[in-house]
C-alpha cells in the first residue's frame, strides 16, 4: 500500500469511478471517491490525500473549478492535480493548466499511462515536500542561537517589539527580565572557553524548562545575558518569576570537564505598567529599565532580582 500518497478520484460516473478505484487500489495506491468538485473540496479537509485525479466535466464544480479553489486554499502540503478530459483541443489544455492542474490526460484514460503519470506526481510531491522541509530547517536556523538552541537576537528584535505595541494596543500586561552569568569572564579564564560553552547551555536549560510553555519565550541576547519575555504577567508576576529563575540556578551544579562548577546569576526585571499615556513608549524604554534594574542587582552584590515598572 502506497500509504504516503493517498489519492482522491472526482467522478460523477458511478461506472468510471469504480473503475479507476480498482485498478489504483490494485497498484497500492489508498483512494477515496467524490462525485464532483464541491464535494471533493469538503473531503479534502479532512483526509490525507496526496493527489487529486479529477474529471473535467461535472455538476456543481468542475475540474476546472475545483483545480482554482484547490490552488487558493492552503492544505498544508501540496496537492498534486491530474485532469481528466475529454477535451484535446489546445485552448483546453492551456485552460486546464492555467487553473492549476499540473498534468492531464485525454479520455479514454490508458490505465499504464495514468499509473505512469502518477509516479511522476509522487516523484514531485517527494521533491517538494523536501524543498518545504529544509525551508523550514533554514527558517529555523535564522532565528536559533547555534550555542544554547533557543532564539537568537534577530528573532528577539522583531518579535519583542511586536509583543510590545499588542501590550501597549490592548492594554495587556508584559514584563521581560534580563538575567545575566555572574562572574561567567571567570569560567573562561580559568577553565577555558569549551567549559564556559558547557555552562552557558546548562544554565539556559535551566531557565527554559522552568518558562510557561507555549507562553515565554527566550533569547539570547549577547555573550552571557539572556532576555526572557513574559506575556500577561505584571511587575509583581514576573519578579516572583525571576526570584524562582535566581533560586534554581544557584543551586545548578554544571558538571564540566572533570569540574563541578557552581555559579548565580543577577535579573534585572521591567514591567508595562499602563498607569498614565504609554503610547510614547517603545520597546527600548523597556529593555533600558530591565537593564538598569540588572546594573542595580549587579551593584548591590549579584545573585539578586531587581525590578521597576514602565
Amino acid at each position: 500500500m502506497k500509504k504516503d500518497f493517498g489519492v482522491m478520484l472526482v467522478e460523477d460516473s458511478r461506472t468510471q469511478a469504480l473503475k479507476f478505484q480498482l485498478m489504483l487500489e490494485s497498484h497500492g495506491y489508498h483512494v477515496t471517491v467524490a462525485q464532483n468538485g464541491l464535494e471533493a473540496m469538503n473531503m479534502l479537509l479532512n483526509s490525507q490525500t496526496s493527489i487529486v485525479i479529477s474529471d473535467w466535466i461535472m455538476p456543481e464544480m468542475d475540474g476546472s473549478e475545483l483545480c482554482r479553489a484547490i490552488r487558493k486554499h492552503d492544505f498544508g502540503n501540496y496537492l498534486y492535480i491530474i485532469l481528466l478530459t475529454a477535451k484535446d483541443s489546445k485552448n483546453d489544455i492551456i485552460e486546464g493548466l492555467e487553473a492549476g492542474a499540473d498534468d492531464y490526460l485525454t479520455k479514454p484514460v490508458d490505465d499504464a499511462e495514468l499509473i505512469a503519470r502518477l509516479t511522476t506526481a509522487e516523484r514531485v510531491i517527494r521533491l517538494e515536500s523536501s524543498l518545504k522541509q529544509r525551508n523550514n530547517e533554514i527558517a529555523l536556523l535564522s532565528i536559533t542561537d547555534p550555542l544554547t538552541k533557543i532564539f537568537n537576537r534577530g528573532y528577539l528584535n522583531d518579535n519583542l517589539p511586536k509583543a510590545f505595541k499588542r501590550a501597549i494596543r490592548y492594554n495587556q500586561k508584559l514584563s521581560i527580565i534580563i538575567c545575566d552569568i555572574d562572574h561567567f569572564k571567570t569560567v573562561n579564564d580559568n577553565y577555558g572557553h569549551q567549559t564556559g560553552d558547557i555552562v552557558l547551555k546548562s544554565f539556559v536549560k535551566e531557565l527554559n524548562s522552568s518558562l510557561r510553555k507555549d507562553l515565554d519565550w527566550m533569547a539570547r541576547y549577547g555573550g552571557e545575558e539572556f532576555i526572557i519575555v513574559l506575556p500577561e504577567t505584571d511587575l509583581n508576576g514576573a519578579t516572583a518569576a525571576a526570584e524562582r529563575f535566581r533560586s534554581r540556578i544557584s543551586k545548578l551544579v554544571t558538571h564540566a570537564e572533570g569540574k563541578d562548577i557552581q555559579l548565580t546569576a543577577s535579573f534585572g526585571i521591567a514591567a508595562i505598567s499602563h498607569e498614565g499615556d504609554k503610547s510614547y513608549l517603545t520597546t527600548d524604554d523597556l529593555i533600558q529599565a530591565a537593564d538598569r534594574c540588572l546594573y542595580q542587582a549587579k551593584d548591590r552584590g549579584r545573585n539578586k532580582c531587581i525590578g521597576a515598572s514602565i
